[in-house]
């Protein structure tokens, strides 16, 4: 069965059904072993969730919405209702409850798929809209009578399964974006925006029936949803399901992955544990540096004889070790949801592991560029996907055009006229330039920081930066209107002016403006949990700034702590 634009999301299952009805197709751990799904269990348990969604009554265009840790109920939801030609809207499970709640209604959600009862009881007095719930545990729901456990809620036989009648024009799915302002916005994707995305990913850098995908980023945004889901579908590769971030270097270890999809965090927490237990001026910091730098050299084909010498055995006594702790196997790392710095891609991609780093958003479905394997700049972002096309505007903001661009935004017409042109044109937000025909990302329009003085900043590069220093365990630059550079810090140290004086010798690169002369130790960890981190672990400046308010005006009332800047 050949996929094509013409396709629909559902035509993905149909895809594994007809070709490899019999491989593996996801595992998960069940609360006491690891349980392997084929193909085949995944249709029929498709077919029998299809049948539970046509007894509620829902027709093509209805929304149904789910709020799953990344699991294959996820999966099974989700294809039966682009069979169905249900709207799916997925919920961050770890999103406030107002939130969700404002999601449900905003989209008249009819039918809802949770976890357990327990999470129905913090939305129901807020919800209007929802006719069902369904949940995979009901108990702590009390008798309530729209819900229904999942087991009580499914027909015992599955019926056949048919094509999808979805044309791929239609209305697939409803991303609610994770702002930091206002309330989100509801991202309309076609089964056409996000399937041409796919298949474009594929052909980036190929994947097969051979992979094993490793899945920990959440299902609900659309990165992982793209490049974790629906391309391992496309292609039949098998994904394993994390069991949490905190047992995630265990699961990769024991698991051996193949493709990871992930977010520049993991490897800045990976650095930092490496840093730790390096000491100073020691012969495995010295094997460390040398190999970074001798296989940095190797990449950028610069090595010279004595490089070519050594390099064995530094492969031996430090980059194996790394590769082996993910698993052995991993032959594609895809890094998006935020930039890697430039001292990690070097770090990494020196010691060979086969990092790309890719750029999207969610109005994009969402991958609009990536680095390919045999011609990668780890600066860059990479080269457009097939079909996309990219310029940058008289401002530098970076402008996208394809058929993954989306719908609009729900129920929004002024919001969708504001960044998307009529011509076709997207407007991303990101300021860039375009060079050989790979995209490097300068910042983001909408945080600039302008100081007080008018000279401007573009806080992320200047982050990554200060983050390379393995004393900082977070971090947010300030200073809008301020009469210079503010660091909120989350460390172990307790030094503040010990903090500046690294924070600056990290930027010491960095226009003689963008120097750090506040500073206030802060609270931490920053979480998804607390509602300071994006599900893809990207800092919200604006409600890090609204909970920190007083620690800033503190921190710029005493500026002897970094008097100097330097």
């Amino acid at each position: 069965m050949e996929l094509t634009a013409e396709s629909n999301l559902f035509d993905l299952l149909l895809k594994r059904l007809d070709e490899t009805p019999d491989a593996p197709a996801y595992r998960q751990f069940n609360g006491a072993t690891w349980i392997d799904f084929s193909w085949a269990e995944i249709g029929s348990a498709v077919a029998r969730w299809q049948a539970a969604l046509r007894r509620e009554g829902l027709k093509a265009g209805d929304r149904i919405a789910l709020c799953l840790h990344n699991r294959v109920e996820w999966v099974i939801f989700d294809q039966a209702a682009a069979g169905l030609g249900l709207v799916t809207v997925p919920l961050y499970f770890d999103d406030r409850p107002e939130n969700m709640a404002w999601s449900l209604n905003d989209a008249g959600v009819r039918l809802l798929l949770l976890e357990d009862g327990a999470m129905w009881m913090a939305l129901k007095s807020q919800v209007t809209t929802v006719e069902r719930v369904v949940c995979l545990n009901a108990a702590g729901a009390g008798d309530d009578a729209k819900l229904i456990a999942l087991e009580a809620w499914l027909p015992k036989a599955p019926p056949p399964l048919a094509r999808s009648p979805a044309p791929p024009q239609d209305l697939a799915t409803i991303v609610y974006t994770s702002g930091t302002t206002g309330r989100p916005k509801g991202v309309m994707l076609s089964h056409r925006n996000i399937l041409t995305n796919a298949l474009a990913g594929v052909g980036a850098n190929p994947i097969g029936a051979q992979d094993r995908f490793f899945s920990f980023l959440p299902l609900s945004h659309t990165f992982e949803r793209t490049a974790g889901y629906y391309i391992s579908m496309a292609m039949g590769a098998h994904t394993v399901y994390a069991r949490s971030i905190s047992q995630l270097m265990e699961d990769i270890g024991a698991h051996k992955p193949t493709v990871l999809v992930t977010v520049p965090r993991i490897f800045e927490r990976i650095y930092t544990k490496l840093q730790e237990s390096l000491p100073p001026h020691s012969l495995k910091r010295w094997l460390f540096e040398t190999a970074v730098a001798i296989g940095w050299r190797r990449f950028k084909k610069q090595a010279t004889w004595s490089d070519r010498l050594l390099w064995p055995i530094l492969r031996l006594l430090v980059a194996d070790k790394l590769y082996r702790r993910l698993g052995g196997r991993m032959r594609l790392i895809v890094v998006g949801g935020a930039a890697l710095s430039p001292e990690l891609s070097r770090v990494f991609v020196g010691l060979g592991l086969p990092i790309v780093h890719g750029y999207g958003l969610t109005e994009a479905s969402p991958v609009i560029s990536v680095n390919r394997m045999n011609n990668n700049d780890p600066l860059s972002v990479g080269q457009p996907l097939e079909g996309v096309a990219a310029r940058c505007d008289e401002r530098g903001e970076l402008m996208v055009r394809g058929p993954n661009v989306m719908l609009g935004y729900w129920k929004n017409p002024e919001a969708t006229a504001a960044v998307l042109r009529a011509d076709g044109w997207l407007m991303t937000g990101d300021l860039a330039r375009i060079r050989d025909g790979r995209i490097y990302i300068t910042g983001r329009s909408k945080e600039i920081i302008v100081l007080s003085n008018g000279e401007k900043v573009s806080p992320v590069d200047a982050e990554q930066a200060i983050m390379a220093d393995p004393v900082f365990e977070q971090i947010m630059i300030v200073g809008e209107g301020r009469p210079g550079l503010g660091l909120l810090v989350v460390s172990r140290l307790e030094d503040e002016a010990a903090l500046c004086s690294r924070a600056n010798g990290r930027l010491r690169h960095f226009p003689g403006y963008t120097r750090i002369r506040f500073l206030a130790r802060v609270e931490g960890p920053w979480t998804v949990e607390n509602g300071l981190l994006t599900p893809t672990l990207k800092a919200k400046r604006q409600d890090i700034e609204r909970r920190f308010a007083k620690d800033i005006e503190t921190m710029y009332q005493r500026p002897e702590v970094c008097r100097n800047g330097d």
